[in-house]
């Protein structure tokens, strides 16, 4: 019963960050880690979200901003390896609160993640050190959450282009977290089960998601994007915290049904 809680979890997950533009890893996170301990946590997430996010790029192939792509791809590449690695050696508790903070702040300022604004419009070179900057946290902490959502809003891209592209910079940094945790031997055997069951849930979200997210206007996917990244924000912020009793509760209950 444990795992069709899970799974239904993760089911749920995906929808949401398909029509919020990210997120699934901050509903996920605590279910992994109560369910195979904390150090599961950044491989089994990273198996989860490379398989799913695949899904969802060749769901939104034709929607993807290839040159944006190319100017993130190295600083993914290269701010993936070093965070995949630096996971074996520092805590980064103190991290997850500082993007939590930043999350927060970047909602009570949402004025600035319009390019209308003119507040600040990230050019497009920018996204390569945007890509290392959250290829490292990612590897780091398992997910970034949705950090750099402020920056593809304020860029520009419209909801379908947001979420095709994100998909595609998910997909190229979980790569490289997967082949750098592989050579360090931080993926055991087991946990490529286990993040096969955290993907295969994805199917049925991200397909409903894409179905729902055609019918949102442009200014709801904006406003469902800024909630997300409220909420991303608060459980950062509360990763070790209630959040982890609220995801045991929830476990208990699968055990029960």
């Amino acid at each position: 019963m444990t795992l069709i809680a899970v799974v239904f979890v993760s089911a749920i997950a995906w929808l949401i960050s398909t029509l919020a533009g990210g997120g699934s890893p901050m509903i996920l996170i605590p279910f992994v880690s109560i369910w195979l301990g904390s150090q599961a946590v950044a491989p089994v997430i990273t198996l989860g979200m490379f398989l799913g996010n695949t899904q969802r790029a060749w769901l939104l192939w034709d929607k993807i901003d290839w040159r944006l792509t190319a100017w993130f791809a190295p600083g993914a590449i290269a701010g993936g390896i070093l965070g995949a690695y630096a996971f074996t050696k520092i805590d980064v508790a103190w991290l997850e609160i500082a993007i939590g903070l930043f999350l927060i702040l970047s909602v009570l300022g949402s004025n600035w993640l319009t390019p209308e604004t003119n507040i600040y419009q990230p050019k497009i070179w920018h996204f390569l050190p945007l890509g290392v900057l959250k290829a490292i946290v990612s590897g780091l902490v398992g997910s970034s959450g949705p950090i750099l959502n402020p920056f593809y809003l304020s860029y520009g891209l419209s909801k379908e282009n947001m979420i095709g592209t994100k998909s595609v910079h998910v997909l190229i940094i979980h790569t490289v977290k997967m082949i750098t945790y592989v050579s360090l031997g931080v993926i055991k055997p087991e946990y490529l089960g286990y993040g096969l069951i955290l993907s295969l849930a994805a199917i049925p979200g991200n397909l409903l998601g894409q179905q729902i997210l055609e019918r949102m206007s442009g200014q709801q996917f904006r406003q469902v994007v800024l909630a997300m990244m409220l909420v991303s924000g608060v459980l950062m912020i509360c990763q070790n915290g209630e959040i982890q009793v609220v995801g045991s509760w929830l476990l208990g209950l699968g055990h029960h049904v």
